[in-house]
């Protein structure tokens, strides 16, 4: 496949109403709190965890009541996941709406709003797999007409960037739901698969979010100097970033250490940033501290925007609980596969092997390689020769089973970082999961 680099299309400049202030389509608040674990990009595993933050730190004065009341106490029923058996497909959006707060950092005089970055998350129906697919921003696509959140409907709009369904459903519902709910119905009729819902979080909740983390550690291969992105400048190795300096590196296009300076290039950063916020969530550091898990789930609480049906604390409790597992190294990233448009070359084209993706995320099948399926075990224990778990998972070429272990074992105070990564990948190229080697430092 040729990757030339691609040009951003502004959208027309009409005033939009602000992020929604994770406001979900007429949910309630607590219940976007708790939604949360959603917004941080993979973090569905601490929403169980932040239920009991909320409850334990609510109290100005607290009695840790497990410790005193011991292991002889009635069983707590465990939460039910109302999709159990169902795989979940979720558009995951990052919006650089000029209202609120994002005004102050995008700052570019631009109005309106568009889909800065934009991902389908897939939760395998027995949880234990996360896979992120970014569609490149510049595809050419044909928007049919989507309806807005207060019931109208959009203009369909043919031959035009894919980032251009957010900002139609933004110009004509005014706010961000309208946007997404847009977007949403272009993915659907591009992959003739079905979504089942959306979140939205803006530039200032993205700072927030890794700043209550206390940053991510990530790799930067080479110094970077770029001017554009508000005087950005890194140095080689590896760095703790914060938030504004990680918005910055994930935003960058051009400038000295940033590739061809297109929005292809920058998709590839823009995975490492969400692997790093993964690991940071995932990590015990952050899934057994309290104080931490709360602090971060309120960091978001006013720049998320989330379809009403993940707006449920029961809900999201039981899914998240069903989700316990999941690691560093059973979340994946890849691109969507895509080709230079032949008839415009600051765009791009979804290629025939985007129909396979489609087909596998429909049937839940592994969509690439990434992630490796554990075999199956003989009576003996040894791992049956060419067996699988899924048998019509894609192949993969390593055979390192994964175990069960993940915020089971953070609960009893273990660690859950992940193993050592075996593998050297290139993000935005090649599928990857947040335990391979992606940019070598040092």
């Amino acid at each position: 496949m040729t990757r030339n680099t691609a040009r951003h299309v502004a959208s027309s400049p009409e005033p939009v109403k602000g992020p929604a202030h994770a406001r979900a389509l007429r949910s309630q608040s607590l219940a976007r709190l708790l939604g949360l674990g959603l917004t941080a990009v993979l973090a569905f595993v601490t929403v169980g965890g932040a239920t009991a933050a909320v409850t334990l730190t609510g109290n100005i004065r607290s009695v840790d009541v497990d410790a005193a009341l011991g292991a002889d106490r009635p069983e707590k029923p465990k939460p039910d996941d109302p999709n159990a058996g169902e795989p979940l497909n979720i558009v995951v959006m990052g919006s650089d709406s000029r209202g609120g707060d994002n005004a102050d950092i995008v700052g570019d005089g631009t109005e309106g709003a568009r889909s800065d970055t934009t991902m389908i998350m897939h939760i395998s129906s027995d949880r234990k797999r996360v896979e992120m697919i970014s569609v490149p921003r510049d595809t050419t696509v044909d928007v049919p007409s989507c309806p807005t959140s207060g019931g109208d409907q959009t203009s369909p709009v043919t031959g035009t960037k894919f980032n251009a369904a957010f900002a139609q459903g933004v110009l004509t519902g005014g706010d961000v739901e309208s946007g997404a709910l847009c977007t949403m119905h272009t993915i659907e009729t591009l992959s003739d698969v079905r979504m089942d819902g959306f979140v939205v979080v803006d530039f200032a909740g993205f700072e927030k979010m890794i700043d209550a983390l206390g940053g991510v550690e990530l790799c930067i291969p080479e110094d970077v100097d770029a001017p554009k992105a508000d005087h950005l400048v890194l140095s080689a190795g590896v760095q703790e970033l914060d938030g504004t300096t990680a918005l910055k590196y994930a935003r960058a296009r051009t400038g000295q250490g940033l590739g061809d300076g297109s929005d292809l290039g920058r998709i590839g950063r823009q995975q490492e940033i969400i692997a790093a916020l993964a690991r940071e969530v995932l990590s015990a550091g952050t899934l057994t501290d309290p104080a931490k898990s709360l602090k971060f789930l309120g960091a978001v609480t006013g720049s998320m925007t989330m379809s009403s049906n993940f707006a449920s604390v029961k809900g999201l409790a039981g899914l998240a609980y069903s989700a316990r597992n999941v690691r560093p190294d059973t979340i994946a990233f890849m691109t969507v596969p895509y080709a230079t448009d032949p008839y415009n070359a600051a765009n791009v084209v979804l290629t025939e092997e985007a129909d396979a993706v489609w087909d596998n995320l429909e049937n839940d099948r592994p969509v690439s390689d990434a992630i490796e399926q554990p075999k199956k075990k003989d009576k003996q224990g040894a791992a049956a020769e060419g067996s699988e778990s899924e048998p019509d998972a894609t192949p993969v070429s390593d055979d390192t089973p994964a175990d069960d272990t993940g915020a089971d074992a953070a609960a009893d105070g273990e660690s859950t970082d992940a193993p050592d990564p075996k593998r050297t990948r290139e993000a935005g190229e090649e599928a990857f999961t947040g335990a391979d080697v992606t940019s070598v430092c040092g």
